[in-house]
């Protein structure tokens, strides 16, 4: 994908295993089919019953981890994470699982999203005497854990996990068992799945078929499983559920392969792409999707207008991450270096081009460039979601609305910008009824924040962008 250009990532993605063996390898293979969702760093904190020990770094996870380091982590329990930065930026100390030592045991945790009061928590917590050791907001929940009083860890957990407001899966292992928590909105995707004897919770679907591990169920928003010998055991920790799933895991982030609460994402983005056909009327020779995230999208606008799709960009997968930098130009260049036209196919053609989103606009307009140097004689680009508006607080990298081109410019604006031939993007009702997702209480069950500005959740003022607090007052 070219998340890393255009400026639009997922945080990141957990896996966590109990009653195996080889605990170690299969979280290795789980967090391999998780790749997608951070590259950043990757890690694994595993269990014997008697003793938690890790091993992390920064990197991809066959950088990190090699087999004479999975064959270090002996256990019968172990939980994984591959990052992308989160709110706390970059850096080895946290990179996940985090690990705590103490008199009374140790603790591992995993999270994918972001917290949205984690800095008043941490104000609180440092108050009280707290040092924090990493700037994630994933450690707040260790340190509210061990200020929650007596109790089980149960009880200490669910404790704590009621004072977090904002996006959170949290991997919580002990010694003794593995504790499954998901935010009151279920922003974030979490299933459960069964290998043999043994239990498995991953961020997605797909890690359970590169393991050969049977899906079970998702997990519910608001639900803590239990998982030790003796099962798995499930609890509420908050009552005041309201299913609000991210619509970017259907539109962007998930892998193809995966299915989130019932609905498989290659068919919930095929399903996109006939819904933005529907929604225009366009002539044009060919249909070629951006790779990998638009493909899906971009067969279903093909079979629905009935143009044909052809393989009118190539991207480039041996490319390193070396060329990743933070400034416009080189971003730029990275564009060029992923992608490449295939001049046989769009020279002397009218090219619909669909893709999934525009966030900064940089990359879309270097693709209408290279297809009308190619010899494109009209590049028509079709974007199967709405326009991106409004930052996200609950772990995607778009947080200030400066980052955000739609939230400043008008769409004819956008199509001079980009210089493209026409430019459209699908509708909300048309995205939220081309997902399908079953509603809740007369909700459509997504989170639609980003393009709306709805958000599920309260914001607070310290998750903002001064920016964007400048611009609400």
């Amino acid at each position: 994908m070219l998340a890393e250009i255009r400026g639009l990532n997922e945080e990141c993605g957990v896996f966590g295993v109990w009653g195996h063996e080889d605990a170690a390898q299969i979280t290795y293979y789980g967090l391999q089919s998780l790749q997608h969702r951070g590259q950043e760093g990757a890690g694994i904190v595993v269990s014997d019953g008697q003793s938690l020990r890790g091993v992390k770094g920064e990197g991809l996870v066959a950088e990190v981890f090699n087999q004479k380091k999975i064959q270090e982590l002996p256990g019968h329990g172990a939980i994984g994470h591959v990052r992308y930065k989160t709110a706390g930026g970059g850096g080895y100390e946290n990179v996940q699982p985090l690990l705590f030592h103490s008199q009374t045991g140790s603790l591992a945790l995993a999270h994918n999203g972001n917290l949205v009061n984690a800095t008043a928590l941490k104000h609180q917590l440092e108050g009280q005497g707290s040092i924090f050791q990493t700037t994630s907001d994933t450690e707040v929940l260790a340190h509210l854990i061990r200020r929650s009083g007596f109790g089980s860890m149960k009880d200490q957990v669910k404790n704590s996990l009621s004072m977090l407001k904002g996006a959170y899966a949290f991997l919580v292992m002990t010694e003794n068992e593995l504790m499954v928590a998901l935010d009151p909105n279920g922003l974030r995707p979490l299933s459960l799945g069964q290998l043999g004897d043994a239990f498995c919770v991953a961020s997605e679907t797909c890690a359970f078929d590169i393991i050969g591990a049977e899906f079970v169920r998702d997990v519910a928003p608001g639900e803590l499983l239990i998982i030790n010998k003796d099962g798995v055991h499930s609890e509420r920790f908050s009552m005041a559920t309201n299913q609000a799933i991210c619509t970017m895991e259907y539109v962007y982030f998930s892998r193809p392969d995966s299915d989130i609460h019932g609905i498989n994402v290659h068919s919930a983005r095929k399903r996109l792409g006939i819904q933005l056909a529907k929604e225009i009327n366009i002539e044009a020779d060919v249909v070629t999707g951006v790779p990998d995230s638009s493909i899906s999208a971009a067969i279903g606008f093909a079979e629905q207008t009935g143009i044909p799709y052809e393989m009118g960009l190539i991207k480039n997968r041996y490319v390193g991450r070396t060329f990743i930098q933070p400034s416009q130009s080189l971003r730029e260049q990275g564009v060029k270096m992923k992608l490449s036209p295939v001049r046989g196919v769009v020279e002397g053609k009218r090219v619909v081009m669909v893709d999934d989103s525009i966030v900064r606009g940089t990359t879309s307009k270097r693709i209408v460039r290279m297809l009308k140097d190619a010899g494109a004689l009209e590049v028509h680009v079709c974007i199967s979601s709405p326009p991106i508006k409004n930052p996200c607080y609950y772990g995607i990298d778009t947080s200030t609305k400066s980052e955000l081109i739609a939230a400043s410019h008008t769409e004819e604006e956008l199509r001079e910008l980009i210089g493209a031939d026409s430019l459209t993007f699908l509708s909300v009702e048309g995205m939220v009824e081309a997902i399908g997702h079953e509603k809740q209480n007369g909700h459509c069950g997504q989170c639609l924040a980003c393009f709306t500005g709805e958000y599920p959740t309260e914001i607070l003022p310290d998750t903002m962008h001064p920016h964007d607090k400048e611009l609400i007052r």
